[in-house]
């Protein structure tokens, strides 16, 4: 009969839910441990291929990027084929650059002229292929800086094949292609989409 049975079986249960409690518990932790890994390789695969967040360590793309402000790139779907006049591109440090600063970062200006676009300024205007740049961008009291070298109406420069000609946006202050020359394509990172942090607060502004 089951009846003597039951204390028997009832004095098993405790010993026997500890294992089973335990068991449960190493699954728990199994599968959060894997989802923290999972996590962190798709986080270092969107940071490797995807998107990659900068701070800006400099004023010399003020007004649009303040120092400190935070900033999201494009990396992935993109190619230094899709860069357009007018694009905020990231960039490997160029190595003509003798302008005194920190040496090795990686940079961030706005491209002004394109692969075989020609490029020279006059007054407080930039013109490529002799068209005036509406640069709406500009600070109001120095727009243009020191002017694009070697370079006037008669005899502009022409940016070379595969070169992309970049300019900060605060222009007399910024070390850019006016002093070091263009920059590669195959040197850019990115393109600029996103500020989530200006001015010592978040705010998001697309480009």
């Amino acid at each position: 009969m089951a009846g003597p049975a039951d204390p028997g079986a009832a004095g098993t249960g405790p010993a026997g839910t500890g294992p089973r409690r335990r068991r449960r518990w190493r699954r728990a932790l199994t599968e959060a441990v894997a989802t923290i890994l999972v996590a962190v390789l798709l986080a270092g695969l969107v940071r490797t291929f995807a998107f990659q967040t900068f701070w800006i360590p400099s004023s010399s793309m003020v007004p649009t990027l303040g120092v400190y402000d935070r900033i999201l790139v494009q990396k992935a779907f993109f190619t230094w084929h899709d860069v357009h006049e007018g694009d905020i591109v990231v960039f490997n440090h160029p190595p003509l650059d003798r302008c005194g600063g920190a040496q090795g970062g990686d940079l961030v200006k706005r491209v002004i002229a394109l692969p075989g676009q020609t490029i020279y300024s006059s007054g407080n205007d930039i013109y490529v292929d002799g068209r005036p740049l509406a640069e709406s961008y500009l600070p109001h009291d120095d727009p243009l800086g020191p002017p694009i070298p070697d370079a006037s109406s008669q005899h502009p420069y022409r940016v070379p094949s595969g070169d992309f000609y970049v300019l900060g946006d605060n222009r007399a202050i910024s070390c850019d292609s006016r002093y070091w020359g263009p920059i590669t394509g195959s040197s850019i990172i990115g393109k600029v989409v996103l500020v989530w942090w200006h001015d010592d607060h978040p705010e998001l502004r697309a480009f």
